[in-house]
């Protein structure tokens, strides 16, 4: 029986950053070709929108953005701009509850062993890039201070359209890095979003939102084999329960988003089989989370999420003297140098700290010149930074567009600056890829199954 060729030595260090099991392998594999897709719609409405916010008819572009529609009295008479942002990316923020809950019962986050480093380097990936902003504009004396979150987050789906661009092998130990930084990062993102972008706060609807969620998690915990076989269900029954905690949550003054991610939490990953004398749950039989994944990530991929981007990123540019004046305000630089420095500096620093820390090692096939490029493709910062950014300052005015500029600028610099360190190591990764072909052939099933079926 073959053996796995990152399992540590008896008496010797730990290595991290190896081959993962066959399932999350399998299971992360097809998430990235998802998230490739999502990603390359998300670029192309990125261009339209800047296209026609930078056309002759860019007043046409924001008199559609800000038009205002809905009903005043439950507060939800909202500009277009505003239902992208609070209603469509709940979607997207469901589909992130899901993965997180998913990543910690199932995925290779319930080991602590295996998620300490990337979870230690979300961290660092935030704080630094947080830290450099509020240096940039407190030695700048800029009143931006608010902003300081927006270089935090990680756009997974662009980061992956870049990998997608430029035909990268990357090992799949470091595609999973990846896609774990990024689902921390965006747990994190939503913590920073509820406790410090929520205004005006009224416990009277949060208390009143618990009602609509406490059912909807009754029903999905209860009957979740109705809900996985009859699809129609999720749309009559468990939809006007998710669309009343979100309408509550958005009356409370904490960010509507947020309720997409408790439903997300509340939605069971492992299925219990009555028909198997009630085995207990285990990852190799899914429940309705991934069956919810399945339905939903189109609608978030296809639909939400390109659409907020749309309205959202489009800004005026003005040509190369309106992109170089928004370059001087303490906010857009404090972006880019947040995303393009901050981001690789805090993921090494901290992934250094947790090898030095616990006598671990990296894998033979891993260098530190690989999670270099990690980190700043880690550096692509889009969907949630907008958002963010849009929380911080008021959509129109100079901070808004020139931290706009700033983003952009910030997630193409970081996707050049990825491409090339990641295309220059791209015949490593092949060689790689070929000695696992081999070694998984030799008897056609993967080495790393046969560890695990063999423990």
């Amino acid at each position: 029986m073959a053996s796995n060729p990152t399992a540590p030595k008896p008496n010797g260090p730990r290595t991290i950053l190896g081959r993962g099991s066959y399932g999350e392998t399998l299971r992360i594999g097809e998430i990235l070709r998802k998230e490739t897709v999502g990603g390359i719609l998300l670029l192309i409405a990125t261009v339209a929108a800047l296209i026609w916010a930078n056309s002759p008819a860019a007043d046409t572009y924001f008199a559609v953005r800000d038009f205002e529609f809905g009903y005043e009295p439950w507060h939800l008479k909202l500009s277009i701009g505003t239902w992208a942002a609070d209603g469509l990316l709940a979607i997207f923020f469901f589909l992130v509850g899901l993965e997180l809950k998913k990543e910690f019962i199932a995925g290779d986050l319930r080991d602590i062993k295996q998620a300490i480093v990337p979870i230690a380097a979300a961290v660092g990936g935030v704080i630094v890039p947080a830290l450099i902003y509020v240096a940039v504009n407190m030695i700048a004396g800029s009143d931006g201070l608010r902003g300081w979150a927006i270089p935090t987050a990680t756009d997974i789906a662009f980061a992956l359209a870049v990998l997608a661009v430029i035909s990268s092998h990357l090992p799949s130990a470091l595609r999973i890095f990846l896609l774990t930084l990024a689902v921390v990062d965006d747990l994190i993102a939503i913590a920073i979003i509820a406790f410090f972008y929520s205004e005006d706060v009224h416990l009277s609807y949060l208390l009143w939102m618990l009602l609509p969620l406490a059912a909807f998690t009754l029903l999905v915990q209860r009957v979740p084999r109705f809900f996985g076989t009859h699809g129609w269900a999720a749309w009559v029954i468990l939809l006007p329960l998710g669309i009343a905690t979100w309408a509550l949550m958005h009356a409370s003054g904490v960010h509507a988003t947020v309720a997409g991610v408790l439903l997300g939490f509340a939605v069971p990953v492992l299925r219990r089989d009555a028909e198997r004398n009630k085995l207990p749950a285990s990852p190799e039989r899914p429940g309705l989370s991934e069956i919810f994944e399945h339905r939903f990530r189109p609608i978030s991929t296809g639909f939400a999420v390109p659409i907020f981007a749309f309205f959202s990123a489009g800004v005026a540019l003005g040509g190369f003297s309106g992109v170089g004046a928004a370059l001087t305000d303490p906010v857009a630089l404090g972006i880019i140098l947040g995303l393009v420095v901050g981001k690789p500096i805090g993921i090494l620093l901290t992934t250094w700290a947790v090898t030095a820390g616990t006598r671990a090692k990296l894998d033979p096939d891993v260098r530190w010149v690989d999670l270099a490029g990690i980190g700043i493709l880690g550096g692509i910062g889009f969907t949630v930074s907008l958002l963010v950014n849009d929380l911080s300052f008021d959509v129109g005015t100079l901070h808004n567009d020139d931290a706009k500029v700033g983003i952009l600028m910030a997630s193409v610099l970081a996707a050049l600056l990825a491409s090339a360190l990641l295309t220059a190591r791209n015949r490593r990764y092949r060689l790689i890829e070929a000695e696992d072909r081999r070694d998984d052939d030799q008897d056609g099933i993967p080495d790393v199954y046969e560890d695990r079926e063999e423990r």
